[in-house]
């Protein structure tokens, strides 16, 4: 049984807060913040290494005079908590049904999400279709990055994720995936199109996100696909046609191909509003802004 439990202090803006829920009887503390006044409003941040609620922060700075927005970390990520646990769609998809739930109880609330987690959001607005009133799918993916490599789920990639999870190898393993040099090269290659965005205090504050503890277990699930929402086009497909609320996806015109593909074939379904926008797979953080221009008059219209 989740509850709410309050952190919150009355001098700093937005509201940090934690929530605890309960996963196989293992007790997870969520954090998560609240910010500004209006109708209801849950941002999602991408799954990645670094995946973390700060990088929807100025997209809701540009929100929060129209909605009352909050941003969450995943379990497993962020500022909530890392355990050993074994992190898998099945979690996930149960712990936004509970947080919806807890958070928002019988009123709908408008989703924006960002890569994975918006897969995540699209199936839990087909499995639960009166909690969701609008949804937007901001450079959506459905595939980790070595099944992408690897052309599908195989064999192997569940052997290098329980490597991951091992207390030497694991962590050895973990470690050459996290380095500096490494996450400035996925940076340019996949997550900003803007290379001169890439800051050392960006990059210093990715990195950080990296080195908490527990941090490999949540990270190595996704980067081997063992979070990926989907296992093929067609299912997020039909959850998509399935819909009857408004849905607007997000594409980022530098994505990396095979991700650019999947976000176009969502975007044909019939009556999906579709943007085509600077960046790639992290355009929510890189050109919030543009994003917010863009989204804020689907948002408003009745």
């Amino acid at each position: 049984m989740a509850n709410l439990a309050s952190s919150e202090s009355p001098v700093i803006a937005p509201i940090i807060s934690k929530y605890q829920w309960s996963w196989q009887e293992q007790s997870i503390t969520i954090a998560y913040e609240t910010d500004g006044v209006g109708a209801p409003m849950l941002l999602l941040p991408s799954f990645s290494t670094v995946s973390s609620r700060s990088e929807m922060s100025e997209l809701a700075s540009y929100l929060r005079s129209n909605f009352q927005i909050t941003t969450v970390d995943f379990p497993g990520f962020g500022d909530s908590s890392r355990s050993k646990l074994d992190y898998s769609p099945p979690l996930y998809r149960q712990f936004l049904v509970d947080f919806v739930r807890d958070m928002y109880l019988s009123s709908p609330v408008i989703i924006i999400a960002a890569g994975h987690a918006a897969g995540y959001a699209l199936n839990f607005a087909a499995s639960v279709p009166d909690s969701v009133s609008k949804l937007i799918l901001v450079a959506p993916t459905w595939r980790g990055p070595l099944p992408t490599m690897a052309r599908g789920q195989k064999p192997w990639l569940k052997v290098v994720r329980d490597l991951i999870r091992t207390p030497i190898l694991g962590q050895f393993l973990y470690q050459l995936n996290t380095t500096p040099s490494f996450l400035a090269f996925m940076y340019r290659r996949h997550v900003y199109a803007d290379a001169n965005k890439l800051t050392p205090e960006l990059l210093q504050q990715k990195r950080a996100l990296t080195q908490q503890p527990g941090a490999r277990f949540g990270a190595g699930a996704f980067v081997t696909g063992g979070l990926d929402p989907y296992l093929d086009r067609s299912e997020a497909i039909a959850d998509l046609q399935s819909l009857s609320i408004p849905v607007m996806v997000a594409i980022g015109e530098s994505s990396p191909p095979k991700s650019k593909a999947e976000m176009f074939a969502l975007a044909e379904v019939s009556n999906i509003i579709s943007c085509t926008l600077p960046g790639t797979l992290g355009l929510h953080e890189e050109y919030p802004i543009e994003l917010s221009a863009e989204i804020l008059p689907f948002l408003i219209k009745s």
